[in-house]
This record gives C-alpha cells, sequence and structure tokens, in this order.
C-alpha cells in the first residue's frame, strides 16, 4: 500500500468497510482524516447515523397526479403482471439459456411502447428496453432478472414437496424451478416500468424509463460483465427489488464475490486395474477437503467458502481424466474476497500437485459488495408505509402455515406490516451477493424487498419456488410493482430529491477508485442460442462480444510411473 497525493481518489481497500460505505460513526472518522472528502461530502459522512438514535424521515413520497395514474395502471392490469409470472415461473429456463423467459419479458415491455436493443453488451438474453418522453431526462432504470435454479423444482399448489422428477436410474435429481423467486423479480420490474411510462406519457413528463433483462444472476456474471462494458452508463437512479420474506428496504451492504472454476486433468483408467491411472475425482476430493480445513484459523464470521462439484467419473468403472468443482469465496470487501480466494487457489494447486496433475484455473465472476444510498432507502421506506403492506387472505396465509410446517418451522405465515427502517450495525457478519452490486457504484441504487414467501422460509429452496407462483407470491409481487412505480414517479416528479440522492452517492465514492474485478480481457460464460431465438431478436452469433468457441480444457496428464519393474523375490544383487 502506498500513500496517495491529496487530489487522488485512495483506493477502496484503503477504507474500512463502513468508511468506504460513508456511515455512522467509523465514516464521521473517515471524514477528519481523509483529505479528499470536501465540505459538503465531509458534514454527509460525519453525520451520526445508528440504530439508537435514527428515525426514518417522512415526507420524501409524494402524492401526485401521475402517481395516481401509475398505480391504478397496475390495479387495472395487475392479471397481465401476475400473468408474465406465472408464463416465466413454467419455462424455469437455467441461467445463460433463458431463452423463452428474456422473450416474454422483451415482449411484454415491447407492447407498451419500448424499444427493445438485444445483447448491447454481448450476452445473447440480455436486452435493454427503452422508453423517453420528453427531454429524456432524468434517467430510470429497473432491473429484470429471470434465470431458475437447479434442483428446486416444484409442482403447483402443494405445500408438500412435489418435484418435478428427473428419473435417472444412478443419479435421480430434480427439475429447475424458481426458488429466488426471479420470475416475480422480472415480472414486477416490467409492470413497474410500463406503468411509469404510462404516467409519463398521461401527464407529459420529462423522462426515460430504462429496463435491463439480465442474464444469469444466479452465476453473478450477467450485470458485472454489463457494467465493465458500459450498458448501464447514462442511468440517474436505478430502482430494484427482490422477493423476500418482509415488507422492507435498508442501506446497509453485503458480500463481495469471487467465482472460480478448477478443473484436474488426469487420465483415464479402468477401476479394476488402477495402479497408474490418475483418476481426476480425487484431485476434486482433495480440494474440497483442504478448503473446509480452511475454515478452522482462516475464514472470518464475515466470509464464506462454498462449492459444487459440477462435473466427476460418470461411472465407477471408468476413471475420470476430467473434473472439476466451481467455487464461490465471499467476503466484506474486495481486498479481503481477494486473499481469501488466493488461499482457495492456493488448496486446488496443492491438491493438482499432490495428485500429479495438470490444474485448469478460470475466473467465472468477481463483484463488489453493494454500495448503498441512505437517502434513496428513506424514499422507499415512506413509499411502502404511504401505499402500506401486502394484505393476504385466510387462505393465503394457510398456504404459507402448510409450507412452514413441510419445513418444520414456527407456522405464522406470511409477514405482514412495513418494517422498521433501521442503520446497519457495527458488526458485519456477511451474507448473500448480487452482481446489481457493481451497478450500484456507478449508478445510485434503490433497493426493496416484498414477503412473496412465507416467514423462516429460505430462498434457493422449494418452498419460494412454489409460494412464487401461489395466490399470495401475486399479491407479494404487485405490491413490490406499486412500490417500485411510485419511487420512480417521485424521482421524475422531484429533481431535488434526485439531485440529493445522487450528491449522497457521489459523496459515497469520492474517495473510491471503482474498478470492474473482472479481468480486462473477461470472458463470460455463453450458451450457443438456438436458431430460432436468433431470428427473434434479431442476432448473429458468435457477436463482436463473444469469443466463439471458448477456450478448450484438453489435458496432457501422462499416467503415472510406478518404477522399474521388481526382480523375482524381490531380492536385489549384492556387489
Amino acid at each position: 500500500m502506498c500513500d496517495t497525493d491529496h487530489n487522488e481518489p485512495v483506493h477502496h481497500h484503503q477504507l474500512s468497510r463502513r468508511q468506504a460505505i460513508g456511515i455512522g460513526a467509523a465514516a464521521a472518522a473517515a471524514a477528519a482524516v481523509v483529505p479528499g472528502l470536501t465540505g459538503r461530502q465531509a458534514a454527509y459522512a460525519a453525520e451520526e447515523v445508528s440504530p439508537e438514535n435514527y428515525e426514518a424521515p417522512t415526507g420524501l413520497a409524494m402524492d401526485s397526479n401521475a402517481k395516481a395514474t401509475a398505480l391504478d395502471h397496475i390495479d387495472r392490469n395487475a392479471d397481465a403482471v401476475t400473468g408474465l409470472n406465472d408464463t416465466i415461473w413454467e419455462y424455469a429456463e437455467p441461467s445463460l439459456a433463458e431463452w423463452n423467459s428474456a422473450l416474454a419479458e422483451a415482449q411484454f415491455l415491447e407492447r407498451n411502447g419500448f424499444r427493445i436493443q438485444w445483447a448491447v453488451g454481448g450476452m445473447p438474453t440480455t436486452f435493454v428496453a427503452t422508453y423517453r418522453n420528453g427531454t429524456g431526462s432524468p434517467v430510470v432504470g429497473f432491473s429484470g432478472e429471470y434465470d431458475a435454479l437447479p434442483g428446486v423444482s416444484q409442482k403447483k399448489g402443494s405445500t408438500e414437496h412435489d418435484p418435478v422428477y428427473l428419473d435417472d436410474p444412478y443419479t435421480p435429481n430434480y427439475g429447475y424451478g424458481h426458488g429466488c423467486g426471479h420470475s416475480a423479480l422480472g415480472a414486477a420490474a416490467a409492470g413497474a416500468a410500463v406503468a411509469v411510462a404510462h404516467a409519463l406519457r398521461r401527464h407529459r413528463l420529462d423522462g426515460t424509463v430504462k429496463f435491463f433483462g439480465s442474464t444469469a444472476e444466479e452465476q453473478l456474471v450477467g450485470k458485472s460483465f454489463d457494467v465493465m462494458k458500459g450498458v448501464y452508463d447514462g442511468c440517474d437512479v436505478f430502482v430494484d427489488w427482490h422477493p423476500g420474506r418482509n415488507t422492507s428496504t435498508g442501506f446497509g451492504s453485503n458480500n463481495a464475490l469471487n467465482a472460480m472454476a478448477f478443473n484436474f486433468s488426469g487420465t483415464h483408467g479402468h477401476g479394476g486395474s488402477p495402479l497408474g491411472n490418475k483418476n481426476a475425482q480425487n484431485a476434486v476430493r482433495a480440494l474440497t477437503m483442504l478448503t473446509d480445513m480452511l475454515r478452522e484459523h482462516h475464514v472470518a464470521p464475515s466470509g464464506r467458502i462454498h462449492h459444487a462439484i459440477r462435473h466427476s467419473a460418470e461411472a465407477p468403472n471408468v476413471h475420470a481424466a476430467l473434473a472439476g468443482a466451481w467455487y464461490y469465496v465471499r467476503e466484506a470487501t474486495p481486498e479481503r474476497v481477494s486473499i481469501l480466494a488466493d488461499k482457495v487457489a492456493d488448496c486446488a494447486r496443492a491438491a493438482g500437485l499432490a495428485m500429479r496433475m495438470e490444474v485448469h484455473e478460470r475466473t467465472v465472476a468477481n463483484i463488489w459488495n453493494m454500495l448503498p444510498n441512505k437517502r434513496g432507502a428513506e424514499l422507499v421506506h415512506d413509499n411502502m408505509v404511504q401505499i402500506g403492506a401486502p394484505e393476504f387472505t385466510e387462505e393465503d396465509q394457510a398456504y404459507g402455515k402448510g409450507l412452514q410446517a413441510a419445513a418444520g418451522i414456527a407456522q405464522n405465515g406470511y409477514s405482514t406490516g412495513v418494517a422498521t427502517l433501521r442503520p446497519p450495525g457495527e458488526t458485519f457478519l456477511g451474507g448473500g451477493s448480487t452482481d446489481v452490486s457493481d451497478i450500484s457504484w456507478i449508478i445510485p441504487t434503490l433497493s426493496l424487498g416484498t414477503p412473496v414467501s412465507p416467514s423462516g422460509t429460505a430462498n434457493h429452496s422449494w418452498l419460494t419456488t412454489g409460494s412464487t407462483v401461489s395466490h399470495a407470491g401475486h399479491v407479494a409481487l404487485l405490491a413490490a410493482t406499486r412500490y417500485l412505480a411510485a419511487v420512480a414517479v417521485d424521482l421524475f416528479t422531484q429533481p431535488a430529491l434526485v439531485a440529493e440522492i445522487k450528491e449522497e452517492h457521489a459523496a459515497r465514492t469520492a474517495n473510491v477508485q471503482w474498478a470492474s474485478l473482472l479481468p480486462a480481457d473477461f470472458q463470460p460464460p455463453a450458451i450457443q442460442p438456438p436458431d430460432w431465438f436468433l431470428r427473434r431478436t434479431g442476432q448473429k452469433w458468435p457477436n463482436s462480444h463473444i469469443t466463439w468457441p471458448p477456450e478448450r480444457i484438453v489435458g496432457h496428464t501422462q499416467w503415472e510411473s510406478l518404477g522399474p519393474a521388481i526382480p523375482p523375490g524381490n531380492v536385489q544383487p549384492y556387489e
């Protein structure tokens, strides 16, 4: 670490976590010692914000004819919004291959006056939908996702685990499902974007609504790659939401993440004649053992290491010549996650050395932690309170309690009411990650959640998959649609509020030199689109952004030498 000139931005790792996001007492200290903060920025950073003395302000969310128009539009078109959710839910397409889902979302927006541009950054199932009115300023962005998760399928309506079963006599599995609620996420955001565009048109308001359809959020690569490519440039404020278990917003952060794939090249061989063979599966087992042993001394409470063995031996009697594991490494800041990821990579190299195999390492995703916006969260919270929490029926609550009973947790149904807005605590214990985080460092980002799933359940589970397409899930996603639209209308009708949100963002980033954590020559994971999808979206493959075919892994590991032949009786001659 070197000293920096007083006028030069300080890199992220030279500030503490709370200094970097500009909140609380630690930020006050940062204002005193970091010379890059100027008058108003220093005053903002020095503001004392703690759970003990904070009270969310009111009066930020303003009633207006435009807001009433947008909310009325949502009410009148609720079936179209929930229908879009249900359609994408049925498709249940995996990351990078959301052909039908992305098309359904884009067509919904196109039918409502948006101009569609496909694969602006190069990834084929991404698109930007734009509606411009008047001068086109300000520009408010919405986020759409539509990828499903492996193994979390659930048949509609049941409160018992009832997956779509994939029959395989040796390795049975469950199908893909929307266990993170992305079908609802994209549908609600699209419904809000259309309602806001309608309000701009009806009331002749200046502004541009941009909707960013994003691929592979679960692989944490779609948005971060597009941010690096400049796809999100030009937005003034970005409005985001995610299905959850209560009605809430906040201005805390989350974990940065490095994702890596390690593949080992062994040799083919017969299970009945193992000597001299190099089964790549053994290197994967060694890697996972070593990374599990890191946890005792090398992983802080904010850190996470988890993996999936994506491919290994396909049969007991065929030793694998290629096997690998995919790792997610999470920590509070980019510097901390880089340190932890290096330890994981050393484990892979050690496993390859011990098993005498080639190791192939590849970065598949790198993202920052979230940069929050306090004033934006306050605007979101005020709108939530004014509009009110989702209202669930007795049947909804009975369904939720049925899911909770199946999970073996408290049977209290879906959360009611709007959660109190609270500042983040001084102690950060880690958690999830999202590629929305990369957007938050270049555009002020506002986030919220609604109870698409009952209390105590978990995302990435069949419980969320089932709930997302239930009546209760519809109630929660329509509530999110209203909140998103109301917040966006406030941004279009209150220029002073936009200026304040942007000023806060500038203050938080004044001493952080942000750059994508992806390598400059990064090639994202991609799947070749089917011809019908290319025709319907007007794309060509490969495009100018994606190298195709991708680099192949071909191993050159040789069979193991066991030494010279053993003489008869193992008797060595004497000299």
